[in-house]
């Protein structure tokens, strides 16, 4: 896949082959480059988990270099490792804002997915301003200074984002998980109902 950037940006502003260039959120590795275009290489797996695999000629796309360490950190951490898609369900104008509804390809993956925590869509390291649980959805507002620099803003009803969650929900749940018995293939059991469990168990003097 090769894109092409604005003339005159400095993306590749001292970029080397084998650097990393997140492209619509998804973390892919630099094969060649010139002044004004890049080329990266795609695995079917990368096609198969993004909306990379919907691109098409002349298609506009989030571009972001791999963060240095001696920036401000602002946002959180986002490695590009994209989780799943999610469909949007609809935009609203809100004021000078637009509220984006999405219901996630894996519905596994709402449960990392809370009222005011992080989330990337697309890349773009976003607030969640609602979540509703039972039927599967959540919110973000997206202010015009955001609207004028992703290309989320340009998407409607049915378009696909990519969605990477907060990885600290990840590694968060797997180590309860593992506190209270568990392992990965039963990290998707409720967390609540284990504990609820061990609580009953030692209680009437067995091992939890």
């Amino acid at each position: 896949m090769t894109i092409t950037i604005p003339t005159g940006s400095n993306l590749l502003t001292d970029c080397h082959e084998g650097d990393s260039i997140a492209v619509n959120g998804c973390c892919l590795t630099v094969t060649s480059f010139s002044n004004d275009t890049f080329t990266i290489g795609v695995a079917p797996e990368t096609l198969r988990i993004t909306n990379l695999g919907t691109l098409v000629e002349s298609s506009r796309v989030n571009l972001e270099r791999a963060v240095r360490a001696d920036t401000r950190m602002g946002g959180h951490f986002v490695q590009g490792h994209v989780d799943t898609t999610a469909d949007i369900l609809s935009v609203t104008p809100d004021g000078n804002a637009l509220t984006f509804r999405f219901q996630p390809k894996k519905p596994e993956f709402l449960r990392y997915i809370v009222y005011k925590g992080f989330i990337a869509i697309d890349g773009t390291s976003l607030t969640v301003t609602e979540v509703n649980d039972a039927e599967g959805w959540w919110e973000i507002m997206l202010i015009t200074y955001s609207q004028e620099r992703v290309v989320m803003a340009k998407k409607g009803k049915g378009d696909t984002v990519n969605i990477e969650v907060d990885m600290m929900a990840k590694y968060a749940e797997k180590s309860l998980a593992g506190i209270l018995g568990g392992d990965g293939a039963s990290a998707s059991i409720p967390l609540l109902e284990k504990i609820v469990e061990r609580v009953v168990a030692k209680s009437q003097g067995a091992k939890p």
